[in-house]
């Protein structure tokens, strides 16, 4: 019998995954912009929430299953799009895709895949899937992209939209991070040319970042799938997705990677959730690394969240098996804290259930 611990929540699969990554790969995934105050405040914003649990309601089990844009999942919790996962596994996105189908939810591909939407079709291909897109600069790649997607039965795209360039990450600086020659990124291949190995820097060096409100409503028309934007952090540009054509809105700072000193975005839910006004469904993505802060972001408004780091330690950790436990992990949690809260589904959280700390 083994006398190493099995992990049990999301931190320890972090500490998995960062003995088993190369220090440069561990530090991208891991890694965000400037002094990291944004990536810090995603996590450590949740504690700034109280959940107001309700006693003697009955409830003893509750059901986690909901809808997002019609599309029935096993839990409230997505898996966020995560560039270039065979750098955390040989199977990479492929492993991910399988393990998101086995527990019943939505997996978002990245444009800097180190898979093809077929690839990821044909390793799961009764899973629900969605694609993130970015705008190249060479618009005939973009529409490959979507192109590609479409074939391959993704049901949505989502565009991220806070990314015009990458934002300053110092620990890629430090440790003179770049991709493996050995992993390829079609997207990017497809855009220089041919395969070729580089940094984060040298592939967004290939998009547009000129993507307006007009582009979004361009996209939408075209797309031929529901468009939702991903990066949206204050409800004017909330109030502008939803009148330019968007689906949904995926509140996002881009995991802290982007503009450090930007708002954790559990606390620029609520301004996007008001500003809505339930004119389309709204996403959460940062900081997730418990089931509590589901439920919380559940109980702010939002539809569902959708997790990238936690999953792509599990990743790192044990392939497919690694994902499946994370996924499985955060779902036990969701149930427990719903049912600790009064709450049967996710469909039954409001406001009245989460207030802000007193200190």
């Amino acid at each position: 019998m083994s006398s190493v611990p099995e992990p049990c929540n999301v931190f320890d699969f972090e500490q998995l995954a960062e003995q088993r990554l190369e220090p440069g790969a561990f530090g991208y995934f891991a890694g965000g912009a400037g002094d990291e105050r944004t990536l810090r405040e995603n996590v450590e914003a949740y504690g700034r929430w109280q959940l107001r649990p309700r006693v003697l309601t009955g409830v003893e089990r509750a059901d986690t299953s909901t809808t997002v844009l019609g599309t029935e999942v096993s839990m409230p919790l997505l898996v966020a799009p995560v560039a270039f996962q065979r750098m955390a596994h040989p199977e990479g996105e492929s492993a991910t895709a399988r393990a998101a189908a086995a527990a019943g939810t939505i997996m978002v591909l990245s444009t800097l895949a180190t898979s093809t939407p077929a690839d990821v079709a044909a390793a799961a291909p009764n899973g629900r899937r969605w694609f993130q897109l970015y705008c190249f600069r060479d618009p005939g790649v973009t529409r490959a992209l979507i192109d590609q997607a479409r074939d391959a039965g993704f049901d949505a795209i989502v565009l991220t939209v806070d990314a015009p360039r990458l934002g300053r990450r110092e620990r890629d600086l430090r440790t003179l991070f770049q991709i493996p020659a050995d992993v390829t990124v079609p997207s990017f291949a497809a855009a220089v040319g041919g395969s070729s190995a580089g940094t984060p820097a040298d592939m967004f060096a290939e998009m547009d970042g000129t993507v307006t409100w007009r582009s979004l409503e361009q996209l939408a028309a075209q797309a031929g799938m529901p468009v939702l934007v991903k990066g949206v952090i204050t409800g004017e540009d909330a109030h502008l997705a939803c009148e330019h054509g968007a689906a949904g809105i995926v509140v996002s700072n881009h995991g802290g990677r982007q503009l450090d000193g930007a708002s954790a975005t559990i606390e620029a839910l609520p301004e996007v959730v008001d500003a809505v006004r339930g004119r389309l469904e709204v996403l959460v993505d940062g900081g997730i690394r418990r089931g509590a802060d589901v439920v919380k972001a559940l109980a702010l408004g939002a539809q569902a969240v959708l997790a990238g780091r936690a999953v792509l330690w599990g990743l790192a950790a044990d392939g497919e098996q690694g994902v499946r436990r994370v996924l499985e992990l955060l779902n036990d949690e969701i149930e427990l804290a719903l049912v600790l809260t009064g709450c049967d589904s996710p469909g039954a959280l409001t406001r009245a259930h989460v207030q802000r700390a007193t200190r």
